[in-house]
């Protein structure tokens, strides 16, 4: 969409961690699997090949309010585990705001660089049977906060104050600051 020249490959980077502050917690998992594909490719590659930028990125919604048992830790909220977790954090999250919060880190052989986006978003109060149908789409289950604002549940969001594309996790602004930080410019910006 924005002109870059790219390569799509999945990180095998371990997702665990015990981080409770969801902007660190999204930016140490961006850096990590950000040098995990790095370090990868750069086992891989013959030594004349051109030098090599990795973008990574994780994102969660926070809702600290909604936290159960009072513990931090569960006001994160990454990917459901299966469809009735999805149906339990819509129905957490229903009719309420909460946080997305993306990180984004670029590494090259010189440096890794990261940045934080955070916006804040509303939804619409869901039904049971409107939670039940997302549901049964199959679209929630791998989207942290078990939905996807670009897709179908899209007509749920009430309101959204902060960057869109943070939402959906890859930030356009964030990523363009850092490629162009590294050197690594849009087709049309050479």
């Amino acid at each position: 969409m924005c002109g870059y020249d790219y390569e799509i490959v999945v990180s095998c980077a371990d997702e665990n961690i015990s981080e409770t502050d969801p902007g660190v917690y999204v930016t140490k998992l961006a850096e990590r699997k950000a040098r995990e594909v790095f370090d990868r490719r750069m086992s891989e590659r013959g030594a004349e090949e051109e030098p090599v930028a990795v973008l990574g990125s994780d994102t969660v919604v926070y809702d600290p309010e909604g936290g159960e048992d009072g513990c931090a830790h569960h006001a994160i909220i990454g990917k459901p585990a299966d469809a009735e977790d999805a149906a339990r954090i819509l129905r957490r999250l229903s009719g309420r705001a909460h946080s997305v919060y993306t990180g984004v880190a670029v590494v090259t052989a010189e440096k890794c660089l990261t940045d934080l986006s955070v916006t804040r978003v509303t939804f619409a109060g869901l039904s049971d049977e409107e939670i039940a149908c997302y549901v049964a789409s199959g679209e929630p289950l791998d989207k942290a906060g078990a939905y996807g604002i670009q897709g179908p549940f899209g007509m749920f969001v009430k309101a959204i104050e902060g960057n869109y594309f943070t939402v959906i996790g890859l930030p356009l602004p964030n990523v363009y600051r850092l490629l162009r930080q590294v050197g690594v410019l849009p087709r049309d910006f050479r």
